[in-house]
């Protein structure tokens, strides 16, 4: 009875808690919360001074005083403190709580049911982690569900159905491939390189080949604005001026690069990418790999919105490929789903605890 009169003041909410970015989900109300996974803090005393957009501006900008962290690295907690200290703030905006303030404090409202996204490749330890930052931050319940059956909900995928469904999860820190069929994963692979590590080939690329050293953001930028898997044709002379330092002088400079150059950059991590697909696509039962063949395979994640990746993902498998709907929402909308139907989730969740 107290659960259910708890469940009635609390808003239950869906945690896609990204390595990039952290959505959050109201059941009944829709995605509330879109922000970067960042956390400014007093390097001394380990106070949080900013969280999410005011905090990514900080990045690369801070005094020695203030450290500007992503508390999350591959998917996976590195600083539990700081975690915990996002999720409360993140728990404490939704339900607005004006008995509340300061960032440590509790909002004086039931707490909710929380149900969270991590990538399916990770250890006991790390779910341990993920679960306990929930309900030190403030959830009455916290489930986990593994991203790619999470993404597969939200993509409105048949996963009870007894068919076989591929979805990819191109994330910020990971890369989730699986094969999906009655309500569970049969083969599934977690692959630790993904939007950061496309990044990392840019700001690589411009130092091998121009000399230059540019930071995260730039590369982010260059990469989302002319970054491509596959030849765009009149598109590839495309062009954008990256800024950044000359390590040869350690003056600034300022470099107009192509569309092919970003693309020639980011060759490496996308055919490592394509390459697990192929390896699960191999190790899929033949039942269901007819059922793939007939489906084709779905795009979620950031990295979905590469452009041509879905053409050069169908070129090397030789399947149709489809990006889902709004693909960055897509892990939330599937936390959401499981929210509404507890028969679903008790048949998906990873793990689940009752503080």
């Amino acid at each position: 009875m107290f659960d259910k009169i708890w469940s009635y003041f609390a808003h239950d909410i869906g945690i896609d808690l990204g390595t990039v970015n952290t959505l959050v989900l109201v059941k009944g109300k829709g995605i509330v919360i879109r922000e970067p996974t960042v956390v400014a803090l007093h390097r001394k005393t380990r106070q949080v001074l900013a969280i999410g957009s005011e905090a990514k501006r900080m990045l690369g900008r801070t005094p020695a005083a203030i450290e500007a962290v992503r508390p999350l690295r591959d998917g996976v907690i590195s600083d539990f403190d700081t975690t915990e200290a996002m999720l409360r703030y993140f728990i404490h905006k939704v339900h607005q709580s004006p008995q509340s303030s300061g960032w440590r404090s509790l909002p004086k409202i039931p707490r909710p049911r929380v149900v969270v996204g991590i990538p399916s490749g990770v250890t006991e330890v790390e779910r341990r982690a993920v679960q306990d930052a929930c309900l030190v931050a403030g959830a009455r319940q916290a489930f986990l569900i593994e991203e790619p059956m999470a993404a597969a909900i939200g993509a409105k995928l048949p996963v009870e159905e007894p068919e076989g469904v591929m979805v990819v999860d191109i994330g910020g820190g990971t890369t989730e491939i699986a094969v999906i069929s009655l309500g569970g994963m049969v083969i599934n692979r977690s692959l630790r390189v993904a939007g950061d590590e496309l990044d990392e080939d840019i700001i690589n690329y411009m130092r091998t080949r121009y000399g230059m050293l540019i930071g995260e953001r730039s590369a982010e930028e260059a990469k989302i604005e002319i970054g491509s898997a596959y030849e765009l044709g009149g598109k590839d002379n495309e062009a954008t001026v990256i800024r950044g330092r000359d390590l040869s002088t350690g003056l600034p400079k300022s470099l107009k690069i192509t569309a092919s150059e970003i693309r020639e950059a980011l060759t490496p991590t996308v055919t490592q990418i394509v390459g697990v697909i192929k390896e699960v696509l191999e190790e899929t039962p033949p039942e269901l790999l007819t059922d793939i063949v007939e489906r084709g395979i779905y795009l979620a994640g950031g990295g979905a919105l590469l452009r041509g990746l879905d053409k050069k993902i169908a070129e090397e498998t030789k399947l149709p490929v489809y990006i889902a709907d709004d693909p960055l929402t897509t892990v939330v909308r599937g936390c959401g789903e499981v929210l509404d139907n507890l028969d679903l989730l008790a048949k998906v969740k990873v793990t689940g605890g009752l503080r």
